[in-house]
């Protein structure tokens, strides 16, 4: 079962609803390696060290301390960081209700996500604050201690409960002043830009997460397999490089084409992905029952082919002429 990483209480106006929290994701740092000598491959230990003592010291020997001035430093211990004055240390207190899709940077730079588990005595609360924040769509900014730190957070409903994002501090962002980006605007060409739309409309789909998992870790753990069974490491073919820029337009276009070949996929593709089943698509000979049906079918027509569609049409509309009688 989870265990609460932290227990306290959502505040806002007067009202207190108590709650828990609980760590919404978990970190999968792929495949992990051990330090070892490389003479004898023995694993080495990372020790602790006093200099002024000359020796090993173990970790309960360790306080935290604060350097308050060169070479100076005071104690800092549990009690201490307990008596800290701060209302948030024990609770979630609500600063204001917000719009969730108002342009403000700050809040898109997540931190850590948290589930938010109420307590029996305080659920009917609970969701009644979820209940008006869906029906508002608004997001609740609050503030909250966490490991020793004051957060700025946001709550959000997310299924049967409140999601709890933790935020970087406005002075934490760094400014995009020193990037090297263009003053210009860009004046794109409208077959471009119906071109970049269509290529969009072709890759776009519902978001499935379990279609994508970390491929770097299973090629990773594949090496790994060979080298432990004494086989030799299958090195992956070379990726052909061009220096040749390619045209936006050629780009756009072929980009187009293979995302829509790809489109009837189960699983998410790439455009090159989508160019590989395009070549093997077309590679394969012409069937009849493979033929585009009339409304998929380009829509522009040259004034010739539509004149000829329309004889028909004509000759039927057209009276019959009299015979003269003799």
């Amino acid at each position: 079962m989870a265990r609460a990483m932290w227990k306290g209480a959502i505040q806002f106006g007067l009202v207190t609803i108590p709650v828990k929290l609980y760590l919404a994701t978990e970190s999968k740092y792929g495949v992990s390696f051990h330090m070892l000598h490389e003479t004898d491959l023995s694993r080495i230990n990372m020790k602790v060290w006093c200099p002024t003592d000359d020796r090993v010291i173990s970790r309960s020997e360790t306080v935290k301390g604060y350097e308050w001035a060169p070479d100076q430093y005071v104690v800092i211990t549990d009690e201490d960081l307990e008596h800290v004055p701060l209302k948030t240390v024990r609770s979630i207190e609500i600063e204001q209700f917000t719009k969730p899709d108002q342009e403000d940077g700050h809040v898109r730079f997540v931190k850590q996500a948290y589930y938010i588990e109420p307590d029996k005595i305080g659920r009917k609360a609970f969701y009644l604050l979820k209940q008006v924040l869906e029906e508002e769509e608004l997001t609740a900014i609050c503030k909250v201690v966490i490991k020793d730190r004051e957060a700025l957070a946001a709550l959000d409903p997310f299924g049967k409960t409140l999601l709890m994002t933790t935020l970087h501090w406005p002075d934490e962002i760094r400014s995009t002043g020193d990037l090297d980006l263009p003053e210009e605007e860009f004046d794109f060409k409208p077959a471009e830009k119906a071109m970049a739309q269509q290529l969009v409309a072709a890759m776009t789909g519902e978001f499935q997460p379990e279609n994508y998992k970390d491929e770097y870790r299973e090629a990773l753990l594949k090496i790994i397999e060979q080298k432990v069974e004494g086989k030799e490491v299958i090195e992956p073919e070379p990726v052909e490089e061009t220096g040749n820029l390619i045209d936006l337009m050629s780009a756009l276009e072929a980009s187009v084409s293979a995302a829509t070949a790809a489109r009837g996929a189960e699983k998410p593709v790439s455009v090159a992905d989508a160019k590989k089943a395009r070549s093997a698509r077309s590679a394969r000979p012409a069937r009849a029952e493979d033929a585009q049906p009339d409304e998929k079918k380009p829509a522009a027509r040259t004034s010739r082919a539509r004149a000829k569609d329309a004889e028909p049409e004509l000759e039927e509309a057209r009276p019959a002429r009299r015979r003269k009688s003799a």
